[in-house]
């Protein structure tokens, strides 16, 4: 059977998957050119396979088409539900409907007096000196205002008017809207009167009811009523690919990634969970293969085709309750991750005067113009410009047909021109090769601001750690990056060209459930806090007690139970999570030593006020194994290089040695400039860089000047 880990993500669709099937290994291994096969222990094998993610010539879903790659099927050939076990997902689905607001129309029902709370938000000004100020659209079509209100005390002091809010929501009804959006004052700590209005909208027929006091239950009315109304936006959608992904795969277990690192039942997968599906997988995969390499600090850089993800790593993830994401606001747990639209993908422009790279993106339709189907240059062509991707080591999957070659003829054309373009508008006389270098250095700059924004921006020694850097596009630029920063070693897994993929099946099933609490942190407070922990636990696992919830959890059922709180200085906005104790005094500290890291200084004498607490179950899954190489050639013998090219770097043309991943061993060590390559993805060892393979197949670059 088939344990199917996939990452739909802008450009490519990742999939790994893990199989004892002798008769799948042996039909795939007269296609060595398409899929990459590693045996495992326990006459086990993984299966990495990628392809394009839209190409409708081909296929309608790339996952599916994925699995019945692996399987031996043609495209319309039903998948036999005995053949997978389970299929671990992430998904930009959601992520891209936000992006361009092509959700489901929604509704929404707020206190009467507060139309346009949302709307108003909370007046920042992210370009403080732009004199045209553009708001972000509202997810939204229709409000109602709806009579009702409790006080801050939980106080009645004006009962729903029933029979007006059910003929304001048939009438929206009528008008085709199907999704609703219900978020009272002080509903989070009261919240019957947001059921009772819930229990309108169903009666009446509406298919997605989102609740704020379920979907958010902390305080600030708008960003509790921002984080409703995009799970009533989302869902939907969400909720239509998920049927459309299960119907192809009737009977089979689907699970997905969620925005906080934990993976769910494809039926409690809700919108809210969804925006940061696809990269929160790489985050999981770059940790836990991190930590099995035996490093404990990581910055972790995932730069696929569209865009580049970064995020830290000190001991356990970081999580952010407040984000904002594609312009709509949003309070629920998700991983910390900083993305910027640099990928693989971005577009190359000259404006006249300056070089541009991105944010818009080829995607992967129609791609880089050396993808063969007319689109424009992007990074991924300034690096076949620069020698450092040479199309005969990269796979034959493009063209109408899928099975052409890279096409290097047009970029070389294509750039140029490109620098002809350049001299006739500045005088500046500049190679095509030192043209595509000065656009790959804005982008390794960018990137690496990204980092810096996660790092020593908020008091961390960024060259204390491991870049962990992975995606179908890091290994070209890992050794830039880490130049450009300061950083000494590179960690890259040999599935580092699909770990967010990977990540999916190192992920274990997370259920995170947290309240509001606004009060001050004493002893006193410590029994309710107790309490309230309770509760919350009993309500996380109700998630994980299912049927489907039992299924593949480790033979162990080993359990771990987080608990944290979230506490901020009386008068301010900032909140700081840190670890729940019986010891006030050990809450204090803790908060302390990470502001004075984050902020600088510390108020000794203010006082501290719990704003929320939380209660996370991790529940542990079994993972795959990683397999150990041993070496068979005399350690005095160095690794045969597969061919000799011409790559650009520090300005001049060098003589480059190529290597495939396969053939290296343990303890070989390889000078730069050298190229790297293996079948999911191209590694340059830029000059003054060494790479050095373990025997476990990971590849750890040092610098050595």
């Amino acid at each position: 059977m088939l344990k199917v880990f996939a990452d739909r993500g802008g450009t490519f669709t990742d999939i790994v998957a893990v199989t004892d099937n002798q008769g799948i290994i042996n039909k795939l291994s007269q296609h060595q050119e398409r899929f990459l096969i590693v045996p495992l222990p326990n006459q086990q094998w993984i299966i990495v396979y990628k392809l394009l993610s839209e190409n409708p010539e081909q296929y309608q879903d790339a996952v599916i088409q994925g699995i019945r790659d692996i399987i031996g099927l043609s495209r319309n050939q039903p998948i036999p539900q005995e053949a997978i076990e389970v299929v671990k997902m992430g998904t930009t689905v959601a992520t891209n409907a936000l992006l361009e607001r092509h959700g489901d129309r929604v509704v929404l029902l707020i206190t009467k007096g507060f139309k346009d709370a949302l709307r108003i938000g909370y007046q920042n000004r992210p370009h403080i000196f732009a004199r045209h100020i553009i708001l972000p659209t509202m997810l939204y079509e229709q409000v109602i205002e709806v009579d009702e209100r409790y006080d801050a005390n939980g106080n009645e002091l004006t009962p729903v008017n029933i029979a007006q809010v059910k003929k304001d929501l048939q009438t929206a009804y009528n008008t085709g809207i199907r999704s609703c959006a219900i978020v009272f004052m002080h509903g989070d700590r009261y919240p019957r009167h947001e059921q009772q209005v819930a229990q309108l909208a169903q009666e009446i027929g509406f298919t997605q009811i989102s609740i704020s006091h379920q979907v958010s239950p902390l305080m600030k009315l708008v960003s509790r009523g921002d984080t409703t109304v995009v799970d009533a936006y989302l869902t939907p959608i969400l909720r239509r690919y998920v049927n459309q992904v299960a119907s192809q795969l009737p009977g089979v277990r689907l699970m997905f990634m969620k925005s906080d690192g934990g993976l769910t039942d494809a039926q409690q997968f809700q919108g809210k969970d969804s925006i940061l599906s696809g990269p929160a997988g790489g985050i999981v995969g770059a940790v836990q293969t991190s930590k099995r390499a035996g490093f404990d600090l990581v910055i972790t850089f995932d730069m696929g085709g569209t865009s580049t993800d970064v995020a830290h790593f000190k001991g356990e993830y970081e999580r952010q309750l407040e984000s904002e994401i594609a312009g709509a606001r949003m309070r629920v747990p998700v991983l910390a991750i900083n993305t910027i639209a640099a990928g693989g993908g971005s577009i190359l422009f000259f404006d006249g005067s300056s070089y541009r790279v991105g944010p818009e993106s080829a995607g992967s339709n129609p791609g880089p113009a050396c993808y063969r189907r007319g689109g424009p240059l992007a990074v991924t062509d300034a690096n076949v410009m620069l020698g450092k991707i040479h199309p005969r080591y990269f796979p034959s999957v493009f063209g109408p047909d899928g099975n052409l070659p890279l096409d290097k003829n047009i970029i070389v054309e294509k750039f140029t021109q490109l620098a002809q373009d350049i001299q006739n508008a500045t005088g500046n006389t500049r190679t095509p090769e030192q043209v595509a270098a000065g656009f790959i250095a804005i982008a390794v700059e960018n990137m690496a601001n990204a980092i810096k924004k996660i790092s020593l921006q908020r008091g961390y020694d960024v060259t204390q750690y491991v870049l962990c850097c992975f995606g179908g596009a890091g290994g070209q630029v890992a050794c830039l990056i880490a130049d450009t920063l300061g950083m000494k070693k590179i960690f890259l897994h040999p599935y580092a060209g699909v770990l967010s993929a990977y990540g999916m099946g190192l992920a274990d099933v997370r259920a995170i459930r947290e309240s509001g609490v606004e009060q001050p942190l004493t002893q006193e407070l410590i029994p309710q806090l107790q309490q309230l922990m309770q509760v919350l636990e009993t309500q996380a696992r109700s998630e994980l007690d299912t049927p489907e919830g039992q299924r593949e959890f480790k033979a162990s059922n080993e359990q771990e139970i987080v608990r944290k709180v979230n506490l901020k200085y009386e008068g301010t906005n900032s909140i700081l999570t840190i670890d729940f104790a019986l010891d006030i005094a050990m809450m204090r500290q803790e908060f302390e030593v990470e502001h004075k890291s984050r902020y600088g200084f510390i108020q000794i004498e203010k006082t501290l006020i719990v704003e929320s607490a939380s209660v996370e179950i991790i529940q542990k899954m079994d993972t795959p194994e990683e397999p150990l190489i041993t070496r068979t050639r005399p350690l005095n013998q160095p690794p045969s290089s597969v061919d000799t090219v011409q790559m650009f770097t520090a300005n001049q043309w060098h003589n480059t040695p190529v290597y495939r991943r396969e053939e290296l061993q343990p303890e070989d060590k390889i000078n730069g400039p050298a190229i790297i390559v293996e079948k999911i993805s191209t590694i340059v060892i830029e000059p003054k860089w060494q790479a050095n393979l373990t025997e476990r197949n990971h590849l750890i670059l040092q610098h050595i000047d």
